[in-house]
Parts: C-alpha cells; structure tokens; sequence
C-alpha cells in the first residue's frame, strides 16, 4: 500500500525509502544474531552493523568509530546531551529546542538556563558561563530555521534530527544526534555521533540488543538521500517558496521562519481566528496531511512553545513539510483548497 497523495507531514515521518525497503528484506535474513557473539552468525551480524557504520560516517563526512547507533532520535538525544555534561552545571538550551532536549535538561538539573530566540527562530547564545553543556539544534523542527553553531567554552551537543541527510552538518559540535525515519530510513533507529576528543559517559543503563537490520537499512537510505540532496533540495525549496507565498497572500496568516536560510522542505504558518486542529481535520477530509502544534506534542492541544519563544502568531498554526516524491500538482492541489478552508472555518465561527 503506497503513501497517500497529499502526504505533507514528511517533517513528522519521511516515507521508507525505497533503498531502505529492499536493504531491511535482505538484512533481516542475515543480521538477525547478535553481534556481541563471538560465533559465525554473530560475526557477520557485526560485520553488516560495521559496514552500516562505515557508510553513515561516509555520507556524514565522520569517522566511522564517532558514528554509534542508538534506539530512536530521542534516544540519542538524550545519551548524547546528558553524556557530554561537564561538571554539575545546568544545561543551556534555546528556547525553540525540540521537547527531547527540554526534556533531558529538565530532567538533569539544577534548573536549566533558556537561550532566547529572535522572531525567525534563531538563538541568541550569549553568555554561558557556568553551563555543563549547551544545546542547540542544527535546524528547527517547526519553522526550519538553521542554527548556525557558535564557538563556546563548554561541551556543544547538536540535535540534527530535522536536518541530517538533507543538510550538511555543522562544523562544531562535540555530540550530534540524528533520527532515520526522518530521512526515509526506519522507524526506530538513532544516530548519535561524539567527537574523538569528546569526554562521554553514557548515561544510561545499557541500551540493550542492537538493531542490525534497521542500523543497515537507514545507512541505505542515508547514502541515497544524500546522493540525491542537490536535486531534490532544489525542487522542494522552490515549492516551499509558492506555499510561503501563496499562504501569506491569504488575510490574517503569517508565515515564519527564515525566507532563505532554513530546511528545503518545510514552511510553517500560523492563521488568525483560525483552531490549528481545525484546520488539519478539514485539509484530511480533502486528501492532504499536515500537523499542528509543537512538534511532539500536538496532541496535548498546547500552543507550540517554539512559536511563543519566537513571539509570533500561535493561534491556527499548520507545519507543511514536502517528501522527496511530492509533486507540482500536489503542492497545486493543497494550495487551492487552503484559503477555502481557511475562509469556511472563520465563517463558522461569524468572521
């Protein structure tokens, strides 16, 4: 069963990769057996995790022993942070980081210190002194905004989550966390590298049997997507360019985010009078997917603490993030019944 037309929430899940697919059939025939064995099935299980470690360093332009594999994005969000930590400082994180980070710094104490964010949704790093580690993400979740990584005195933990395989990554960074089913890879699989200089220890218990088949199948679809990267980030930054257009042409919307400097895929919009759920219901019902909310949590019904932070428009707020097989005609599709439903819902309630 195909991916539905008008499937315009890749930034929450990309489609399997077609490479994935076929990697994870012919890995799960092979790297079933654990790879800590020291027996011929466990040896080649561990020679297929090194190969999809090679391969990640490869297209990441790491070294292999600074790649590991990790249970989900999350996960590596959390080893890698909270693994960095210098000292028994707080963490300092921006405050348009994803909940994964706000989660963990929360968690670690004492009481975290809020990086604050311009109205495009970049941070403002300033002093941090006194920090065990600083936070920042390499691209945002919600508006796509990139984070360019500033020069700090303690240890820098990246989450590259939204960005890695569609953008290169940041020059500094000491850990650096990535999710495959982001760029077409499976579900359930993590990436967290950690500079060879870098002082880490995990922070957890041990993560437990590792996923051979998946480690290989998002390598798979990693080598793919970044061989594709120019084509496609070309394609998809154009049409993200007529949403934006086309959605502040609409009265009472606005859109957010940096114009230029952002991720290829993804633009998001906020409309006034409008309920943001509201508005993911109606665009269902005609065949087109989006989300809503902060990015992890629209389900509690909360206004996005990224967008507060940004002090922009919360209220009707749509995320639309293209996959690599969107089209012409399905970004055509969307944006010609957009300002319909936008009009009709503000009807309902006598605007």
């Amino acid at each position: 069963m195909g991916i539905p037309t008008g499937y315009l929430d890749s930034a929450s899940s990309e489609p399997l990769h077609p490479a994935a697919r076929e990697t994870l059939l012919a890995a799960l025939e092979r790297g079933y057996a654990d790879p800590r064995r020291l027996h011929g099935r466990g040896r080649d299980a561990r020679l297929l995790l090194d190969n999809a470690r090679a391969v990640v360093a490869e297209c990441l332009e790491v070294r292999p022993d600074e790649v590991a594999f990790t249970a989900s994005g999350t996960d590596a969000v959390h080893r890698g942070l909270l693994g960095i930590r210098r000292g028994d400082g707080p963490v300092a994180y921006g405050a348009v980081e994803h909940s994964s980070v706000v989660h963990a710094a929360r968690w670690a104490g004492p009481e975290p210190v809020v990086l604050p964010a311009d109205r495009l949704g970049r941070v403002s790093v300033g002093d941090t002194d006194g920090a065990s580690v600083v936070a920042l993400q390499h691209a945002n979740h919600e508006v796509g905004t990139v984070q360019h990584a500033p020069d700090v005195d303690v240890p820098l933990f990246v989450d590259a989550c939204a960005s890695m395989g569609r953008l290169p990554l940041p020059e500094r960074w000491d850990a650096l966390a990535g999710s495959a089913h982001k760029w077409g890879g499976p579900a359930g699989v993590g990436v967290l590298l950690l500079r060879k200089r870098t002082r880490w220890i995990d922070p957890f218990p041990e993560a437990g049997f590792p996923n051979v088949p998946g480690a290989l199948a998002a390598a798979a679809a990693l080598q793919a997507v970044v061989a594709d990267r120019a084509e496609v980030n070309a394609r998809q930054h154009a049409l993200v360019d007529r949403i934006r257009v086309a959605a502040a042409a609409i009265p009472d919307v606005e859109v957010v985010g940096d114009p230029d400097d952002r991720l290829p895929h993804l633009v998001t919009f906020s409309c006034l009078y409008v309920d943001g759920e509201a508005i993911v219901t109606e665009l269902d019902k005609r065949g087109y997917g989006v989300a809503s909310g902060s990015a992890c949590t629209a389900s509690t019904l909360t206004p996005s603490h990224v967008l507060e932070a940004m002090g922009v428009l919360t209220h009707g707020n749509l995320r639309v993030s293209l996959t690599r097989d969107t089209t012409e005609a399905e970004v055509d599709g969307f944006l010609g019944v957009l300002p319909d439903v936008v009009r009709d819902l503000r009807a309902q309630v006598g605007l």
